[in-house]
């Protein structure tokens, strides 16, 4: 299928679209594969019209390095809201440097961030959900549909073990909220022992927060260390109750509940 797409102004044409009934067959077909099968599939078919949405966790982490092994060329981004621990930057470096890999930063719009913090504050997240998200919106959601807007498929490290927003992520599905692209969660069925037993297995690079009791990384504002016995996002929003955790990044069409990032 071909779909035309205006983005700021320039006509971009995606020729690799899925049809829902493919995508509902890919996901029957995927599902029994691994991360990596699930990951060349995606790599092959769509390169170079996809690319891995990174936060610098460690599942992004481990899919970047499967996806380096299979193509070096793999595109990589992040969103840089502009309140980033200092840990995540020095990640991109390492990144850099071990895999030959500039990650591609999208930045919020300069005047919407400006608005924001002129009539909101600097802490109005933290005021009531609605606040948090519309923050969520403006630094992470609208940044992150420029990203989107010339791909034909991208990549994420959702699991659903993460948590209760995520129990029901697919392997594979199609994002109608971003123009029907295809979006890829090799990790799905992984658990949180799986991603570390990689990272050591293959020396991967990861972000020094997760040895600081760091399990889920955000923003700075709005990221803490866990206690032991909490749930691993416990530090993400830790004023906010667990079904609201989530920023906007990642909405599935039927379940208007799910969010992540």
């Amino acid at each position: 299928m071909t779909t035309v797409k205006r983005v700021k102004g320039a006509t971009v044409e995606r020729r690799g679209l899925v049809e829902e009934a493919e995508v509902q067959e890919l996901a029957s077909q995927l599902e029994g594969k691994d991360a990596e099968a699930v990951l060349r599939w995606g790599v092959d078919r769509f390169h170079p019209h996809i690319a891995l949405a990174t936060s610098l966790q460690a599942e992004d982490m481990v899919i970047l390095d499967m996806a380096w092994r299979i193509n070096p060329a793999i595109r990589v981004f992040t969103l840089d809201t502009g309140r980033l621990h200092e840990e995540t930057y020095q990640v991109m470096e390492r990144i850099r440097d071990r895999y030959n890999v500039a990650v591609e930063s999208y930045f919020p719009d300069r005047e919407a961030v400006e608005t924001l913090e002129r009539e909101k504050g600097f802490y109005s997240f933290r005021r009531s959900v609605e606040e948090r998200k519309f923050c969520c919106g403006v630094r992470k959601v609208e940044p992150l549909g420029r990203a989107l807007g010339t791909l034909e498929a991208w990549i994420t490290g959702l699991r659903r073990e993460q948590a209760v927003t995520r129990v029901t992520v697919p392997k594979v599905e199609r994002d109608e909220p971003h123009g029907g692209i295809l979006k890829l969660n090799p990790l799905a069925d992984w658990t949180l022992a799986q991603v570390w037993d990689y990272i050591r297995a293959h020396n991967v690079p990861y972000n020094a927060l997760h040895d600081l009791g760091y399990p889920s990384i955000g923003c700075a504002p709005c990221t803490r260390a866990i206690k032991a016995g909490e749930d691993i996002r416990a530090g993400r929003w830790w004023w906010e109750q667990p079904e609201h955790k989530e920023c906007g990044l990642h909405v599935s069409p039927g379940q208007p509940g799910r969010f992540a990032s």
